[in-house]
């Protein structure tokens, strides 16, 4: 498994993914969307997988402009543009991924 979790380090949902990886012993990277962002491809990746209305933050007080984009390329530049928009943590397999906290899903990788 090569697993990579997007987050920021204040999230509590993100603390619990690294910590329920820890546990199991299943190294991971951890990536600080504060700080370094995602890359496109790997946004990309990701939406393909679980769909672009999981990977917006509906608590942020963005989340409503961004829901009235148009098409999904505007509102993937729009995450880009602001990593703070996107739901954490992001928990990335290959090209299987997750949003959210889903222990369940993670234990079926293994």
């Amino acid at each position: 498994m090569n697993i990579q979790i997007f987050g920021t380090s204040k999230c509590f949902d993100t603390k619990k993914a690294q910590r329920w990886f820890k546990e199991r012993r299943i190294k991971f990277q951890f990536v600080d969307l504060a700080k370094y962002g995602i890359s496109p491809g790997e946004l990309k990746s990701v939406k393909n997988a679980v769909g672009m209305d999981a990977l917006l933050n509906e608590a942020h007080p963005d989340a409503a402009l961004v829901s009235y984009l148009a098409y999904d390329e505007d509102k993937l530049e729009k995450l880009l543009e602001e990593p703070r928009l996107l739901r954490t943590p992001i928990v990335r397999n290959g090209r299987q991924a997750t949003v959210g906290y889903c222990p369940d899903v993670w234990q079926s990788w293994s």
